[in-house]
C-alpha cells in the first residue's frame, strides 16, 4: 500500500460512520454512545492482508488486555479480502490463540466478527445479528469481559430493554420474577423488535451508502474492488 496513512484515516472515518449512523442512530447497542463519550472505545486499523498471519492481531489484543481504560475496541482490516465464512474462521483462530495465553476460563477479552456482507434474516434475533454487523470493512470487535460483567450487574433485573408502559401489572411482575436471559440475547431480541418496527429498508440504505463511500474512497487510493464484494 503506497499511502497507508491516508488509507488508515479513511478506514477510521468509515468505521466512525458505521458506529454513529447505524449503531448509535438506530439504538443497536445500549451503551455504545456512553462508552464513546467516556473515551472507553478505541479503533485500530491493521494493515495485514494475510488470513494466516495472526501475530499482528494478537499483539493488538495483548496491548488492549493490558489497558484497563478501554472497554470496547475494534480492529479494522481494509486489506484483508475474505468472505464472511472465511473471516469468521480467521476470528475463531485468533480467539483460540488468544485464549491459549490464559488459564482456562480467564480470558480478558471477548471477540466477535463483523463483515460487510450479510442479508437481513428476521426469523430469529440471532439470525439478524450478522446483518446488523455490516461494517464497511472486515472488523474484529473486542469487548473487555469485566466491562460486560459490570453491565450485567448494573441492569435493572431484566427490564432494561422493556418499556414498562407496554406491560400490564401482572406481566410486569412476571418479568421481574422470571430468570434473566443472557445480555447478548436480550440485546438481539430488542434489535429484532426495532428492525421489525422500522423495516429493513432504512438500514439497508445506510449500509449501502457507507459501502459505496468505502469503495469510492479506496478506489481513489488504488485499491481494487474486494473479492468479497465482487462475488456476493
Amino acid at each position: 500500500m503506497r499511502d497507508w496513512q491516508t488509507l488508515e484515516r479513511e478506514a477510521l472515518r468509515l468505521h466512525a460512520r458505521y458506529s454513529l449512523e447505524v449503531v448509535e442512530a438506530f439504538g443497536l447497542c445500549p451503551w455504545a454512545s456512553d462508552a464513546r463519550r467516556a473515551g472507553r472505545v478505541c479503533t485500530r486499523v491493521e494493515r495485514t492482508d494475510s488470513a494466516v498471519d495472526l501475530a499482528p492481531t494478537l499483539e493488538h489484543l495483548r496491548v488492549l488486555a493490558a489497558n484497563s481504560d478501554i472497554d470496547v475496541a475494534f480492529i479494522v482490516y481494509p486489506l484483508l479480502d475474505l468472505d464472511r465464512l472465511a473471516f469468521s474462521h480467521f476470528v475463531a483462530a485468533v480467539r483460540e490463540a488468544d485464549a491459549a495465553r490464559y488459564p482456562i476460563g480467564e480470558t480478558v477479552l471477548a471477540l466477535a466478527d463483523f463483515h460487510p456482507n450479510a442479508a437481513a434474516d428476521l426469523t430469529s434475533p440471532e439470525r439478524l445479528v450478522p446483518f446488523l454487523r455490516r461494517t464497511p470493512d472486515l472488523t474484529l470487535q473486542i469487548v473487555r469481559r469485566g466491562a460486560l460483567q459490570e453491565v450485567r450487574m448494573s441492569e435493572n433485573q431484566g427490564t432494561s430493554f422493556l418499556d414498562v408502559k407496554d406491560l400490564s401489572l401482572d406481566a410486569w411482575v412476571a418479568s421481574r420474577n422470571a430468570p434473566t436471559p443472557p445480555l447478548a440475547a436480550r440485546i438481539a431480541k430488542n434489535n429484532l423488535r426495532t428492525v421489525e418496527r422500522m423495516g429493513t429498508q432504512a438500514l439497508t440504505r445506510q449500509f449501502e451508502n457507507i459501502l459505496q463511500d468505502r469503495h469510492a474512497s479506496y478506489f481513489a487510493l488504488g485499491l481494487p474492488l474486494p473479492l468479497w464484494e465482487a462475488h456476493k
